[in-house]
């Protein structure tokens, strides 16, 4: 007898409040609202998942990639890895007296924002390189679990894990219910997002791809292996090196994508262009008294070309103020 998907299951078992597999299931997706985004993706994971239907995908070949920062957490009002660092000057400058004078640490210690994006992305780069590099992964690891454990959002006065979006948390669950493997595909530190994903995504350490420096084996005078991370970037996982990192630690395409920024267009456009049914999807932040509301001219997750590419070529917009019943996690609560 043919396995059927969950979705046939709750259909034959009159589950069903739509007159379709997959598009108005009451109890999946409790977090959205119902509409074109919700529709969209059951009726995906229903016509993907139906073995002897027109679209079906093997089970090797499910595979759902997501971006991290805007797409799965809030990333305003900076990175939260940018936030990281900057803490870590202030947590490393009793070792560094020369900070005091010399930029672009001058600027951080002073909480000088301004001052600081003046500087340009080069002076970002020297930061992230005084606080994540020279120690083994090992205690950047215990350092990145020891920040998360005690800092706060400036704004929501909550740890940064508590600011995940409930709705995409559900369609995590719900693709891996479907025999789906999830994936992030991150701009964002390999090492600074492995130590917690698995807790807060379900997704496991081997199943994130993001930017990455060098890291160098070392055997220390006890004669104890380490890997040392040195100041040295190896790749970047942001707009097209996207497609690259997923063909290089993958090595499948995915069939469904999800961004929410122009760092994602090149991910979506090389999901579009597989053969099969395919999903692209944009998380379009329109809730600036929940959570934030940018898109054109934010500095920080641009929402520009991706957005226009999107509405010519016809993909999933996920609009935050009107598709999300809720946004986090503790207003369920």
């Amino acid at each position: 007898m043919k396995r059927r998907t969950l979705l046939t299951v709750m259909a034959a078992a009159g589950f069903m409040t739509g007159t379709r597999a997959g598009l108005a299931q009451a109890d999946l997706l409790p977090s959205w609202n119902d509409g074109p985004a919700r529709h969209a993706l059951l009726d995906f994971i229903a016509r993907t998942t139906t073995v002897g239907g027109r679209d079906w995908i093997p089970v090797p070949e499910r595979i759902a990639c997501f971006d991290n920062d805007g797409t799965l957490w809030t990333e305003q009002p900076v990175y939260f890895q940018v936030a990281f660092a900057l803490d870590r000057v202030k947590a490393l400058a009793s070792r560094h007296p020369e900070w005091r004078t010399q930029e672009p640490f001058r600027s951080v210690l002073a909480d000088d924002r301004a001052a600081l994006a003046a500087l340009g992305v080069n002076a970002m780069i020297e930061v992230i390189a005084a606080t994540h590099t020279g120690m083994t992964t090992e205690d950047f690891t215990r350092t990145v679990v020891e920040w998360l454990a005690t800092a706060r959002h400036p704004r929501f006065k909550r740890p940064y894990t508590d600011l995940v979006y409930q709705p995409m948390l559900e369609l995590l669950a719900l693709l891996r219910a479907h025999q789906f493997k999830t994936f992030i595909v991150s701009g964002g530190g390999l090492e600074f997002m492995r130590p917690w994903t698995e807790r807060v995504y379900g997704i496991p350490p081997e199943q994130v791809v993001g930017s990455s420096g060098v890291t160098k084996f070392e055997l220390r005078p006890d004669g104890t292996p380490v890997l040392m991370k040195e100041a040295k970037v190896e790749f970047i996982d942001d707009g097209p090196g996207k497609p690259v990192g997923i063909d290089r630690f993958i090595g499948r395409r995915p069939v469904l994508a999800f961004g929410n920024s122009d760092g994602d267009q090149q991910m979506l456009e090389w999901t579009a262009a597989g053969s099969g049914a395919r999903f692209m999807g944009l998380v379009h932040h329109t809730d600036g008294v929940r959570e934030y509301a940018y898109d054109r001219p934010s500095p920080v997750g641009q929402l520009d070309k991706a957005w226009d590419e999107a509405l010519r070529r016809g993909w999933t917009i996920v609009d935050m103020k009107n598709d999300w019943k809720v946004i986090y996690p503790f207003e369920l609560k």
